[in-house]
């Protein structure tokens, strides 16, 4: 990309969760540059994920690994595989800075995650804040804040 608009921001959104919904979690990691981050806060407006507990916070290292036991032939807990989908609202654009290649976006989101005869649903924003690497957007850090964040939580298996 060359040139990058606040429909590229958008799109880029759309595609993450897609790429989720479809399970190609090989494809979705490539969407995060080397220090890239997902973070899951486990209080409102948490300001530090290493000073404070979260529900997740994760480097790459720490995604590889959960894709590959996601991909495992030996993954008990996932036989049969979850199965997940979004509901996005438009993605809004926070921050647009292509001379800087710095962007963010805050997007309201609905999720289902489905095993077997059980479905749990989660709502609440998720904020990308993208980079861009080489000429191509790249996650530097993807915040998932669950509008309820402090309610007990069973195994989260799959990436929101």
């Amino acid at each position: 990309m060359s040139s990058i608009t606040e429909q590229d921001l958008v799109d880029f959104v759309y595609r993450e969760a897609r790429l989720l919904d479809e399970l190609d979690y090989e494809a979705w990691l490539d969407l995060f540059c080397e220090d890239g981050r997902y973070w899951m806060p486990a209080e409102w407006r948490q300001t530090d994920p290493l000073l404070q507990s979260s529900l997740m916070y994760e480097d790459r290292l720490l995604l590889r690994v959960r894709v590959e036991r996601l991909s495992g032939a030996r993954t008990f807990s996932q036989k049969p595989k979850s199965r997940a989908q979004h509901l996005l609202q438009a993605p809004q654009i926070d921050r647009f800075d292509p001379k800087a290649g710095d962007f963010r976006t805050w997007t309201s989101f609905h999720y289902v995650e489905a095993r077997n005869d059980l479905q749990t649903l989660y709502a609440g924003w998720a904020t990308h804040e993208l980079v861009l690497v080489e000429g191509v957007l790249k996650i530097k850090l993807k915040r998932v804040d669950l509008l309820n964040f402090d309610a007990p939580h069973g195994n989260i298996q799959l990436f929101m």
